[in-house]
């Protein structure tokens, strides 16, 4: 009980700074502070001379004395100096900006200090801003330690001096108190077969390496529980659901399946495709609900999978449903799947917010009779008038748009719950699709369809922006249309990007009408507006979009061949590579130009290096993750996850989550309910970390 204990009563925090830390890092208890890691080791063995110390050092301590202190005021600032120097006779210059009274009524003249800090220089000068100090004679609580933790912090936390130094000494304090009452987390079996520390061991070396060995173990110990007990909790969801949700068994290939696959297939699947359906149709026969990610990049003919699924299910006497996020993407599935069953007696019907009252009523009635075989719509599908005869396969596209509550009411259509097929054209890195979908099966298509051509990609600086303006009149002299993407929709003061009034206005200039008509989508218009937009380019009616990112997904232009995407530096791989995806959809060669400002990070080098190199979805998003780590991730408190990452990287810790994983379900295969003894603990603490959590398994 003592590690949920208030922080503000830990020594040296108090009420002001306990407000502080829950603010800015989330910081309520003991237990939040013992498990706020460091995100980086500094090894203090090292001591350097004056005269050794150059800028291009990282973190660096040198013993050494005060011989004078120095105020300085400008009309800028105001700022304490104090030189010191070391038996060397070099002297080195301390400059402090903020605490100045403090700190200058702390600093002694001839009394020997040990300094660290991150060398700089100014006006040729050496020196290191705001240094760690401490007398030579100083003994405190901390344990000892020659490899010194560093903490993430803020402006916040620094300006009340609850930076790195301060946290060692509350993690000091907090161990010294709390390390006896440290229970085991494992059980003792597991700990022993994998060779783990002990928690409290870990704990302590995590904050306080004894030395590099230790701190390896540490580590590890930590990142195996972390990601062990997620995979533990995915997994016996999974189980859950397969031993308790029966599902619809759709034993039979009927006249719609084999109508539309003998006439009316407009190309040859791909084997990526015939696996992905037969993988889908073993769960159709399994009699349990089947619930299954698929993922493919973009015009990979995910959406014709589904298609050929559903005819399975309307051929064994079942409703089937198609929910989207946007009236865009609906419309268009809508479009595509009547375009595909033409001359089939398949009865399709849309359903969106647009729908008017008198055809609602209409399909309302139609869909209770069981009339309707497919329905087609947006959030409008999960409210409660909508009423099924038989809904036996639900198809969500685009999940990660969707609220867990939302997708979770599609199940309580039935009695019994339909099976589910959720999609999404963004790729998935493995060791991500593992702990946010570890609790579905998971179906991949990794190939593009024959006939379709590679976008060419193309990076130009904004230098180039003439010659890019005549290569999109040429392409719109040929019959082709142009996407205009930017980040921003207005001027920003805190950030020099492009942006769309700025753009759009520049565009009509360049290309005014009425020989060009250009259009504007983006996050901020009422809905209607957006889809008249939408549709009077989609229509051919307009040759150049000019939109934010609202166009990411669920736009399919057959006919638009060019995609401009402007301090494309703003964006991340993912979105890059989904913006790039809207377009490449005709026969006509198509292309992305990635502007940006001469100026790039290293970094943002690379994505456009990438993105130019290859047009793989999912070697780019292994990249992304790479790059950028998971960050927040969209949907990741969606996904049934019962808690944050605290020390486990998914972009670094790949080895160690399939590991774990494994672990996992060789305890489950033999205990699948946790009930034996020596899993005890296991249960227990299973329970604890998900009591909070939903288990929306079954359709997430």
């Amino acid at each position: 009980m003592i590690l949920e204990t208030e922080i503000k009563f830990l020594s040296g925090i108090g009420p002001k700074r306990a407000e502080i830390l829950k603010k800015e890092l989330n910081i309520s208890t003991f237990n939040d502070m013992l498990y706020t890691f460091p995100y980086r080791y500094i090894d203090r063995t090292k001591f350097y001379k004056i005269n050794e110390i150059t800028e291009d050092l990282p973190y660096i301590q040198f013993k050494g004395k005060i011989i004078r202190i120095e105020n300085v005021e400008t009309p800028r600032n105001k700022r304490l100096i104090a030189y010191a120097a070391d038996d060397s006779g070099n002297e080195i210059q301390l400059v402090f900006f903020k605490g100045i009274k403090w700190i200058k009524n702390k600093l002694n003249t001839n009394t020997e200090y040990v300094f660290f800090g991150k060398p700089n220089v100014f006006k040729g000068q050496i020196n290191i801003i705001h240094p760690e100090t401490e007398t030579l004679s100083d003994e405190n609580s901390q344990i000892n330690s020659n490899i010194q933790a560093v903490y993430s912090s803020t402006e916040l936390l620094r300006d009340n001096f609850l930076g790195t130094k301060a946290f060692n000494r509350f993690q000091s304090a907090l161990l010294t108190l709390v390390y006896a009452k440290i229970d085991e987390t494992l059980p003792e079996y597991i700990v022993s077969q994998y060779k783990l520390i002990s928690l409290k061991e870990a704990l302590l070396n995590i904050h306080f390496p004894q030395s590099p060995e230790l701190l390896t173990k540490a580590q590890f110990r930590l990142k195996f529980e972390e990601l062990f007990y997620i995979q533990l909790s995915l997994l016996s969801q999974r189980l859950n659901r397969m031993q308790k949700n029966s599902g619809f068994v759709f034993p039979k290939i009927g006249d719609n399946f084999n109508n539309f696959y003998k006439n009316n297939l407009p190309f040859e699947l791909t084997n990526a495709q015939k696996r992905v359906i037969k993988e889908i149709r073993k769960d159709f026969a399994t009699g349990k609900q089947m619930n299954r990610l698929l993922q493919g990049d973009v015009g990979s003919g995910k959406t014709l999978v589904a298609l050929i699924c559903m005819l399975i299910a309307i051929d064994n006497g079942f409703q089937t449903c198609i929910m989207t996020p946007t009236e865009i993407l609906a419309n268009q599935h809508y479009q595509t799947i009547n375009d595909f069953l033409k001359g089939i007696d398949v009865d399709v019907r849309l359903l969106t917010g647009s729908t008017k009252k008198s055809e609602r009523k209409i399909i309302d009635s139609d869909l209770t009779s069981g009339k309707i075989n497919i329905l087609i719509g947006t959030h409008a599908l999960i409210e409660e008038t909508v009423q099924f005869s038989n809904l036996g396969f639900v198809v969500i596209d685009e999940q990660h748009r969707f609220g867990v509550e939302q997708r979770a009411k599609l199940r309580n259509k039935n009695a019994v719950s339909p099976h589910v097929l959720v999609m999404t054209a963004t790729p998935i890195p493995r060791t991500l699709a593992m702990t946010l979908y570890g609790d579905l099966d998971i179906s991949t298509i990794d190939e593009l369809p024959p006939g379709r051509k590679n976008v060419k990609t193309v990076h130009l600086f904004d230098t180039k922006r003439l010659q890019l303006f005549g290569f999109m009149r040429e392409q719109i002299k040929a019959g082709r249309q142009i996407y205009v993407v930017y980040p921003l929709i207005k001027e920003s003061e805190k950030m020099d990007y492009k942006n769309l009034e700025d753009g759009y206005f520049a565009i009509t200039q360049a290309f005014p009408a009425p020989e060009y008509v250009t259009c504007v989508v983006h996050g901020k218009m009422k809905a209607d507006e957006k889809d008249f937009s939408m549709n009077y380019f989609a229509s051919g009616k307009a040759n150049i979009l000019v939109a934010t990112s609202v166009i990411e997904v669920g736009v399919n232009i057959p006919n638009a061949s060019v995609m401009v995407i402007e301090s494309a530096e703003r964006f991340g791989l993912s979105q890059l590579h989904q913006l790039r995806g809207r377009v490449g959809r005709g026969a006509e060669q198509s292309y992305c130009f990635l502007m940006s400002d001469v100026k790039l990070t290293a970094e943002a080098r690379k994505r456009m290096q990438l993105m130019v190199r290859t047009n793989n979805g999912f070697e780019i998003a292994e990249e992304d993750l790479r790059l950028r780590g998971p960050g927040d991730i969209e949907g990741t408190q969606q996904s049934g996850l019962p808690f944050n990452l605290k020390i486990s990287n998914l972009a670094k810790d790949g080895k160690i989550l399939e590991y774990v994983r494994n672990v996992a379900f060789d305890i489950l295969n033999e205990d699948n309910s946790l009930e034996l003894k020596k899993n005890s603990l296991l249960r227990k603490n299973l329970e604890k970390k998900i009591k909070k959590t939903i288990d929306y398994s079954a359709i997430s």
